[in-house]
């Protein structure tokens, strides 16, 4: 891997550190010739630390290291993603990431939907939705639910409308998002037993 080191001037290239499971960046570091090497060789994140001027390998005083998963260089040769496995927190406040946030699994714009329909759920007494009307109607009623959207998806699955196609599978991912909640479970449990079997 080529890395450009002397494009700044002071032989130090941005290291971006990401988890390699939730995809979640947890630090910003710097990194020189030599604190590449070592990251390579020990396959522990080792960096350049400017304030201390010497290599400084992450966790070497709190055990909270970053076992390394790998190393890409960008368009530019003069920045590097590290993939890493965190052991314990990240930063040296002891949070997740050094933006103070918790180093979970998302998933995008599903994660918003589940905190939407958690919401109902908790406040099903109080709400006028479709999805606490669900809530209220019990587990029957919600498994019922994705049953009848998963034969919708089957039937247009065999027909040629791709645009129903895809909303009888929307209405399925939505339903059974309300399933899991219901039976107390998030999509992170699914991944996790997908995982399992990977």
């Amino acid at each position: 891997m080529k890395i450009n080191f002397n494009k700044n001037n002071d032989g130090l290239v941005p290291a971006i550190i990401q988890d390699a499971s939730t995809k979640n960046v947890l630090m910003l570091g710097y990194m020189n010739k030599d604190a590449y090497e070592k990251t390579v060789e020990t396959k522990k994140v080792t960096f350049y630390s400017r304030t201390k001027q010497r290599l400084w390998t992450k966790g070497e005083e709190s055990g909270n290291i970053l076992e390394l998963v790998d190393i890409k260089n960008d368009c530019d040769q003069d920045t590097l993603l590290i993939t890493v496995n965190p052991v314990g927190p990240t930063c040296h406040k002891g949070s997740d990431t050094c933006w103070n946030e918790n180093n979970e699994q998302t998933f995008g714009f599903l994660s918003e939907l589940e905190s939407v329909i958690k919401n109902r759920k908790e406040n099903q007494n109080k709400e006028n939705s479709y999805v606490a009307s669900l809530f209220k109607k019990g587990i029957n009623k919600v498994a019922q639910k994705v049953g009848e959207e998963a034969v919708e998806v089957v039937i247009e699955a065999k027909d040629d409308n791709e645009e129903l196609f895809l909303n009888e599978s929307a209405d399925l991912l939505f339903h059974y998002l309300i399933l899991l909640q219901a039976k107390g479970y998030m999509l992170k449990d699914i991944v996790k037993v997908l995982k399992s079997r990977h």
